[in-house]
């Protein structure tokens, strides 16, 4: 009888590890949120316009596939059974009926709430119905949870997002989970077998460098993911936040910045900017594929900071087949010359064609040196392949 209590204590003093759908993000996902544009005001009718958009505009072609509906869904109330309902108003038709409207434009349905009692915008949170939740979102189809942190009094967060993993993975559906805790409680180190990405910072805004009580420019969000790169790689990705590229607090090369360090980054590609007045220059940016290829690279490197400069930043991502892409940023509110000498580079091993990203031309090779301009905010986007 000890032998069997001690046996039994000595389980119960291991930690329960989390359950999730294995596989579902070996490279960072890359769709479309509605939060960045629209915030709250969202309604059904918007929802299948970008989804067709998505489409036609060959978003989907160039890799974007998750159209996720964020807070501001749901009904003020839970339902006389404790299930969460869609506000009538908004989303006469149910969520079944839009993610399969999603589905047969060959996209996947992403839908948010919140770990705490209410969401952000005072709608009903999830906790307390994790595993009611789960079930119902199974049943209307989701492929994507971006889980929120408001609301959640003293709750452990590592616990708390670990219910709801389990919950998840016991629904039966394989489905994405995204912990939006805003880097908190430092999800990096104990995210990895509860979701498949985490946020990293507060809320990004469209803004190059205002730093408010919630949300961060860019500059800002930029620097708090120096360090970050030991903890991602496929099925576990660190999330600076969605990009703001394309809205309009962004110039182009703010917004080109942006797309660009994400991808170097291998951050989660969830745009969120409104789709219906997208202008060309955007869409270039949000579809280059030389760019894209970078940020789905099969590695799953995330780039590390080689070198910080005043004004001037360079991030070094490692690649499959001994490619590297290279991404000088520039912070200031000058133009900038960068003076490249490929020996500082002790990484490199031989002769490297240089693909300029943004030009969308070679430019030479690694056997000489370079002098390029950066306008403010600006980047040069390098893509490397060894010539033996």
């Amino acid at each position: 009888m000890i032998i069997k209590w001690i046996a039994m204590l000595l389980v119960m003093s291991v930690p329960a590890t989390a359950q999730k759908f294995e596989g579902l993000a070996l490279t960072p996902p890359m769709g479309w949120n509605s939060w960045n544009t629209f915030e709250v005001h969202i309604n059904e009718d918007l929802i299948k316009e970008t989804a067709d958009i998505l489409v036609m505009s060959g978003m989907k072609d160039a890799g974007y596939r998750y159209i996720v509906v964020d807070d501001g869904w749901e009904a003020p109330e839970r339902d006389i059974n404790g299930d969460l309902n869609p506000d009538p108003g908004k989303f006469p038709g149910g969520m079944k009926a839009l993610a399969d409207y999603i589905h047969s434009k060959g996209l996947k349905f992403g839908i948010h709430n919140c770990a705490g009692n209410t969401t952000c915008n005072g709608l009903p949170g999830g906790r307390g119905h994790e595993y009611q939740d789960a079930r119902r979102y199974a049943s209307w189809g989701v492929d994507y949870l971006k889980y929120d942190w408001c609301d959640h009094g003293t709750a452990d967060a590592r616990e708390t997002y670990k219910t709801m993993s389990d919950a998840l993975f016991a629904a039966g559906r394989p489905i994405i989970f995204s912990l939006c805790e805003w880097g908190n409680n430092q999800p990096w180190l104990w995210a990895g077998d509860i979701g498949h990405l985490w946020r990293t910072t507060g809320d990004i805004t469209d803004c190059y460098n205002c730093q408010g009580e919630y949300d961060l420019g860019l500059r800002f969000i930029i620097q708090l993911q120096d360090g970050l790169e030991k903890y991602a790689g496929p099925d576990h990705w660190n999330d600076p936040d969605m990009l703001e590229t394309g809205n309009p607090g962004l110039t182009l090369p703010e917004s080109r910045s942006n797309f660009s360090i994400w991808c170097v980054l291998a951050a989660p590609l969830m745009a969120g900017n409104d789709l219906r007045k997208m202008t060309p220059e955007i869409l270039d940016i949000l579809t280059n594929r030389e760019a894209i290829a970078i940020n789905q690279d099969p590695l799953g490197k995330q780039a590390y900071k080689y070198m910080d400069h005043p004004g001037k930043q360079i991030w070094v991502k490692e690649m499959t087949n001994r490619r590297w892409a290279i991404c000088y940023h520039n912070s200031s509110d000058q133009t900038v010359t960068l003076r490249i000498n490929w020996r500082h580079f002790g990484f490199l091993e031989g002769e490297y064609e240089i693909f300029d990203v943004w030009q969308d031309k070679s430019i030479g090779t690694t056997s000489r040196n370079r002098n390029m301009d950066i306008a403010s905010h600006d980047v040069i986007l390098l893509k490397l392949h060894p010539l033996k």
